[in-house]
């Protein structure tokens, strides 16, 4: 399903410039961590899911996980760095297709989004295939996303040309989450915590309401008002959570796994 990247641009090769070389050290250790969380909970598909990360400083370069790797091998010095024309400016091997035209269109159309998380997370997917809109605000998780979230209605087929991430893009807007009918999400953010964050709660607020729906009764919203103040009030401060919730992961993988951070 996966596809190797052959549309690199030599001659339009990006400024390579200053890097801060600490802060990026930093964004492929917190990207590696949240790659090997993510496949610890069944969050990826094979090696044809993708994350990616703005290099730290920069709005022409940024950081996605290899073509041939799956979430569990990925380290930090295995993601590659690369710019907005597929060439690999740091790393080895290549990107994978879909990943390159969705992240980078993606990353050069809305300079806010910082990281870029694309899975095909079994819950938040089975949501994607059915008629309606994919969130119900019938859970307190889901409300985290209340208002934030977008529907790409147009399933394409494979993202293979710079039209189809341009398109993805347009339709994500300000939306921070967009579900692509039947195919997966995105999750976009400021930073790589804040992408993780509403990766991983998106997928268990999509759990509990595939659940729910399982018992063949009908779901019971919240009304819209006391939805958006709530999600309101889990958006104060929720940079802060997401940072420590990252933090903690790191915590549990050192312990565990450090090659992660290798």
């Amino acid at each position: 399903m996966a596809h190797e990247l052959h549309a690199a641009d030599p001659s339009r090769l990006s400024n390579i410039g200053e890097i801060d070389r600490a802060a990026l050290r930093q964004a492929r250790i917190d990207l590696a961590a949240c790659f090997r969380m993510a496949a610890r909970l069944g969050l990826e598909e094979g090696i044809c899911n993708h994350f990616s990360a703005m290099v730290p400083g920069r709005d022409d370069l940024f950081l996605v996980n290899p073509y041939g790797l799956a979430f569990a091998e990925v380290t930090a010095s295995s993601l590659l760095v690369c710019d907005f024309h597929g060439n690999v400016i740091d790393g080895d091997g290549k990107p994978e297709a879909t990943a390159f035209y969705i992240h980078a269109r993606l990353h050069k159309q809305l300079p806010r989004v910082r990281a870029a998380f694309h899975t095909h997370m079994p819950n938040a997917t089975a949501l994607s295939m059915v008629e309606g809109q994919p969130l119900a605000w019938a859970g307190q998780t889901a409300l985290k996303f209340y208002g934030r979230t977008a529907v790409d209605d147009a399933y394409n087929g494979l993202a293979l040309d710079e039209a189809e991430g341009d398109r993805i893009a347009a339709t994500l807007g300000d939306a921070d989450v967009v579900f692509l009918r039947n195919h997966g999400v995105m999750v976009c953010g400021p930073t790589i915590a804040e992408a993780w964050d509403d990766l991983y709660y998106l997928e268990r607020a999509a759990e509990v309401q595939v659940k729910a729906l399982s018992t063949g009764r009908p779901l019971r919203p919240v009304p819209a008002e006391i939805a958006r103040r709530t999600c309101q009030q889990m958006r104060e401060g929720d940079a802060e959570s997401a940072r420590l919730h990252l933090e903690s992961i790191k915590r549990q993988l050192m312990r565990q796994n450090p090659a992660f951070a290798a």
